[in-house]
């Protein structure tokens, strides 16, 4: 069997752990500490994430979109093939040495996609950026965490209760979307979502592209 090479390591803001990128052969995996968070692949529901709000909101005219997480760029890849030609898309990347991953050892992965027009790249928060974004996004794609709960930064946690949905949904316009990953189902999260005043769809994909392997959850929460 190859073995799995370590690549870099990068430690997350304020919480001293790190993450750990490694390789084997063309195969991709970021960890922290015992936790595999993405792994090349499996792409099949970060791709969903993008693709599935695309359908949603086709005919929309310049959508902005604000993603959270950059991970390996299957949202954003995705995202840009799904959205109209005349997006924007904005994704926000706390931790700096992941953008440096994304053009360095991951740059096959990324095909280019860091330099389309339609891209931005912000280096911080995404809460800051839902928080300073009133009435600005079509769509917010959350996946920065492995559900809805705080993992990588304790802060994150702020972002699916109460104060962070409210800021959210002031975040997106009329009829717009918000969107979460998650590797499992969450009842409270759920409900969460309704009391802050969203239409919920609970989407159930494969992490593979293909019909077999693990499912994942996708909330689709539309701003009435």
């Amino acid at each position: 069997m190859i073995p799995w090479i370590p690549l870099d390591t990068a430690t997350l803001p304020g919480e001293g752990r790190e993450l750990r990128l490694k390789r084997r052969g063309a195969e991709f995996s970021i960890m922290l500490g015992t936790i595999e968070l993405m792994n090349s692949r499996l792409s099949g529901s970060e791709e969903a994430l993008a693709t599935l709000v695309a359908t949603r909101l086709a005919g929309r005219t310049k959508p902005r979109i604000l993603i959270g997480g950059l991970g390996m760029g299957f949202t954003l890849r995705a995202a840009l093939a799904s959205f109209p030609a005349e997006a924007e898309i904005t994704v926000s990347e706390l931790i700096p040495a992941v953008v440096g991953w994304a053009r360095g050892p991951m740059a096959e992965l990324f095909a280019g996609c860091l330099d389309d027009p339609r891209v931005m790249i912000a280096v911080q928060d995404v809460g800051r950026m839902i928080g300073e974004g009133a009435g600005r996004y079509d769509a917010i794609l959350l996946d920065v965490d492995n559900g809805p709960e705080a993992l990588t930064v304790a802060a994150n946690d702020r972002l699916y209760e109460d104060g962070g949905l409210g800021l959210a949904k002031a975040a997106l316009r009329q009829g717009g979307i918000l969107a979460v990953w998650s590797q499992g189902p969450d009842r409270r999260f759920t409900g969460r979502l309704k009391h802050a005043g969203f239409s919920v769809e609970e989407v159930m994909v494969r992490a593979h592209r293909g019909k077999a392997g693990a499912r994942h959850i996708i909330w689709l929460a539309r701003k009435g």
